[in-house]
């Protein structure tokens, strides 16, 4: 990893920080003396991630028999752990401030891949479904983190996808002497996730493994990838869909085992879920 962009990353006092309700929750559920009503005291404090807690948790995305109405009720219905997911991204998405046309793309496919993450993670049964999600939700969030840094220099890499049909990857290495992808892995570490989380975002891409890699990590790090692909695929967050995108010949699709059929299955359970959710998250 770039030395130089680890240091600039973790002594910077200007980056986003995780917001004190999401941490608060973190804490309290790794203490293990968690209960409902402490945790929903918690979230109520800020009402915006509350609001949307609640919003996320009646979609049928998660498969609730009957509106909840309470955050306690939340609680009880969802668990400790996909509680932990939904406050995390609801409060992430102040990280997506101010609000414009590329902040909204990149907070729309970052989601999208969190979904998609999840399902492919339940599905499959390869790795835990709320790191898939977290891992789906923050595998571009160093596009953000570099918005945020320097926004002409980045808009200076999406003119060239945009007018040079450049992929993200092949415009910013014109542009940085770093990826996204370590810039979203090291503001992970920043952020006190676990290395599995980090190094899951770090290599989405890369799919860059030791020979003695733990399977556990190559299977979140492919699934996060894969859930990337399944947006690009049918245009979620990006300016038009990859039709072209061969699914079965990449790395994710063969580490995990996935045939065509299985692919078109998951592929069409997420668009599926997508579409009816997608207000849900907004």
């Amino acid at each position: 990893m770039n030395r130089e962009l680890e240091i600039m990353i973790m002594t910077a006092c200007d980056l986003p920080t995780i917001p004190v309700v999401a941490t608060k929750v973190m804490q309290l559920i790794e203490s293990e003396r968690a209960t409902a009503e402490e945790l929903a005291k918690i979230v109520a404090s800020d009402p915006a991630v509350a609001a949307r807690v609640l919003k996320i948790s009646n979609s049928s995305f998660y498969g609730c028999q009957r509106q909840v109405e309470t955050l306690s009720r939340a609680i009880v219905v969802l668990g400790f752990g996909t509680l932990r997911s939904l406050v995390i991204a609801a409060s992430v998405k102040q990280v997506y401030q101010p609000y414009g046309l590329t902040e909204k793309m990149l907070w729309e496919h970052s989601f999208g891949a969190g979904l998609a993450a999840r399902i492919i993670a339940k599905e499959t049964r390869l790795a835990n479904e709320e790191s898939a999600f977290l891992g789906g939700l923050f595998h571009d969030i160093g596009k953000t983190i570099m918005n945020t840094m320097n926004s002409a220099q980045f808009q200076n890499v999406m003119q060239r996808c945009y007018n040079d049909g450049l992929s993200f990857e092949d415009a910013e290495r014109q542009v940085y002497s770093y990826t996204h992808s370590e810039v979203g892995g090291l503001v992970i570490k920043k952020w006190n996730f676990p290395d599995m989380l980090m190094n899951a975002v770090l290599k989405h891409h890369s799919f860059d493994f030791a020979e003695d890699e733990d399977a556990v990590q190559v299977n979140l790090a492919c699934i996060v990838g894969l859930a990337d692909m399944f947006c690009h695929k049918v245009g979620i967050g990006i300016r038009e869909p990859e039709d072209e995108l061969d699914l079965l010949q990449t790395v994710p699709a063969e580490r995990l085992g996935l045939d065509e059929q299985r692919l078109e299955t998951l592929l069409e359970r997420f668009t599926e879920a997508h579409e009816k959710d997608k207000n849900f998250f907004s």
